[in-house]
């Protein structure tokens, strides 16, 4: 008998996981539809991720545009610094990433080389020397460039506008709303669901490299000066593999780490704990999990420290690690730029336990000058001129008569005094863990996916299954009657409904063999067959098959939901159903 065949793309197309984009137009690189139980696991992974981000963090959602000005990107740094180096042919005019040439094997190297660290001119050096060649038509490359990865587009007639390239900005801009709505209180932190856009000049990587994704992001912004963070505590056992920025492994728990300055700040140790838990609980393999440094001059414009939590699958028929989850430091980079730009106040603000004298600045209002431009409304400048606090920021605008109007510099003067001070403001810094779901949900596909012999009634050499975590599975159950007979489709109906009434996630069906029935769900990963047969109709009883152990238990037909929510959760194990008292039959 032949060896089975790893055929995962071929099921994922199949089953109605993952549809390349516009096919009956030819395609387009970079983007894939989700078809009906790749939209279904789809939904179950951000389920989960809102009950560890939103639920139990206690963090807010929000949901931003996806089209912003230029000026947000223009503050944020993404207009002049979010590029990829680039290399295009010279003869067929293919185009590629530097990264992807120099590290995927067109090189004869033996270590990976961080781009993002050498100029245009030495990658330059570094093909000519090598004499790499276009992989397409053997021609020659021409000089590397930078490419902005920004999708640019038109807002109204004529003014700018950008697709996001990630989900963040829309909840720095928001942060006065939000530091008002947590009642100044910090730490605290915002989540946001939502697509990225990045325009890849070349994506050849499938759904590992979209121009369209989805992502989960939340923004935790936090005291700079304060190294402890809270629910610290609770993960600091937590075992990590490490690959730092020099290339050293480390099995470490997240103590150990934050005390070895291996991870420098207990906060990202926190998140980076909590997505190890997060990727685990919906089905990644721990074995093929890791967390990898950035080196220096790899890390993004706004970063301060980043670990990527990588995991290992199959790309082109190579092995390679695969970042699906960002966990960064964005230290105060991002609301110091909007700060600056817009003049906004953009501080939190830092009780003291025993107010303290110090040397403070003021900023001291003209009157005069106030009183002759502003008039009736002068009293309204100078209160508020009198409010702000140091930093000050580089333009003062305030909201006046239903507009905004920015002071002048000649209406106030900065002063010296000494005071005594009951705290301070400052700039929040930001930890941000940025998931990718659609590598994560690919990666599950890779991890979860088995390859065997047959299963009984299967008439085939090889066998697939999905060994999907339930929570994760597009169907959580699926319901057989095991002939279309008077009684036994009335009953599975009645069954399959008692699911659907509990908002279940469930499938009737009743074509095919029994055993062709058993193979299309465990192919699609569903991880228990409830069947109605003969027995059904004299006692009301059912039989639920557990996928991974094929296993069968007989139990009450009115305990199906029950049961099937209590192994979905994690409430009973299968095994468990042999006894009575668990509704399982005599």
């Amino acid at each position: 008998m032949p060896e089975p065949v790893f055929d995962l793309e071929a099921v994922i197309k199949r089953r109605g996981f993952l549809w390349r984009s516009f096919d009956i137009y030819g395609g387009a690189a970079g983007f894939y539809d989700y078809g009906p139980l790749g939209t279904a696991m789809k939904n179950n992974i951000v389920r989960v991720w809102r009950r560890y981000f939103v639920q139990r963090e206690g963090f807010a959602e929000i949901e931003t545009p996806n089209i912003m000005p230029e000026e947000v990107f223009r503050a944020s740094g993404h207009l002049d610094k979010f590029n990829d180096v680039m290399l295009e042919c010279s003869k067929c005019h293919e185009v590629f990433r530097a990264e992807h040439v120099i590290n995927e094997g067109y090189l004869e190297i033996t270590e990976e080389i961080n781009v993002g660290s050498l100029a245009l001119e030495d990658i330059g050096d570094l093909i000519t020397a090598k004499g790499v060649q276009c992989p397409m038509c053997k021609g020659e490359f021409r000089p590397p460039y930078e490419f902005n990865l920004m999708f640019s587009t038109t807002i109204g007639r004529n003014k700018t506008g950008y697709l996001q390239p990630e989900t963040a900005q829309g909840i720095f801009l928001n942060f006065q709303s939000l530091y008002s709505y947590f009642r100044g209180k910090m730490p605290f932190g915002v989540a946001q669901i939502g697509k990225g856009f990045r325009n890849e000049v070349s994506p050849r990587q499938g759904v590992i490299r979209l121009r369209e994704f989805n992502m989960a992001e939340a923004e935790v912004f936090i005291n700079p000066e304060e190294r402890h963070y809270k629910g610290f505590d609770k993960v600091k056992d937590t075992n990590f593999t490490l690959l730092d920025q020099h290339g050293a492994l480390h099995y470490l728990t997240a103590d150990e780490a934050v005390a070895e300055g291996v991870i420098r700040h207990q906060a990202l140790a926190y998140f980076m704990a909590l997505t190890q838990g997060f990727l685990i609980e919906i089905g990644i393999d721990e074995e093929r999990l890791r967390f990898r440094q950035h080196e220096k001059d790899e890390m993004a414009h706004y970063a301060r420290d980043c670990w990527d939590a990588e995991v290992l699958i199959e790309i082109n028929k190579k092995e390679s690690w695969i970042e699906c989850v960002g966990i960064a430091n964005r230290s105060c980079y991002d609301l110091e730029q909007h700060m600056k730009t817009t003049g906004a106040d953009l501080r939190a603000f830092e009780r003291f336990e025993e107010p303290i004298e110090q040397e403070v600045e003021r900023l001291k209002p003209d009157l005069r000058l106030l009183g002759r431009t502003y008039r009736n409304d002068a009293p309204k400048v100078r209160e508020y001129l009198g409010s702000l606090s140091p930093p000050f920021p580089g333009r003062i605008t305030m909201e006046l008569n239903g507009g905004t109007v920015e002071i002048p510099k000649e209406f106030y003067t900065i002063e010296k005094r000494v005071e005594k001070v009951s705290g301070r403001r400052y700039i929040p810094a930001v930890i941000e863990p940025s998931f990718g779901i659609d590598r994560i949900l690919y990666a599950i596909l890779q991890h979860s996916f088995h390859v065997g012999k047959a299963r009984e009634g299967v008439d085939s050499e090889s066998y697939t299954i999905l060994k999907l975590k339930p929570e994760i599975a597009p169907f959580k159950a699926a319901v057989f009657p095991l002939f279309n007979r008077a009684g036994m489709s009335e009953l599975a109906k009645r069954v399959y409904d008692s699911l659907v009434e509990t908002e279940m996630q469930v499938t009737l069906d009743d074509s095919g063999s029994i055993g062709k029935r058993y193979a299309r769900q465990d192919e699609v990963g569903t991880p228990y067959c409830i069947t109605v047969d003969h027995q059904s109709l004299e006692d009301k009883t059912v039989t639920i098959r557990d996928r991974d152990s094929t296993e069968q238990v007989r139990i009450r037909a009115e305990k199906v939901p029950e049961i099937i929510h209590l192994l979905v959760s994690g409430g009973i194990e299968f095994e468990e159903l042999r006894n009575p008292e668990s509704g399982g039959s005599d």
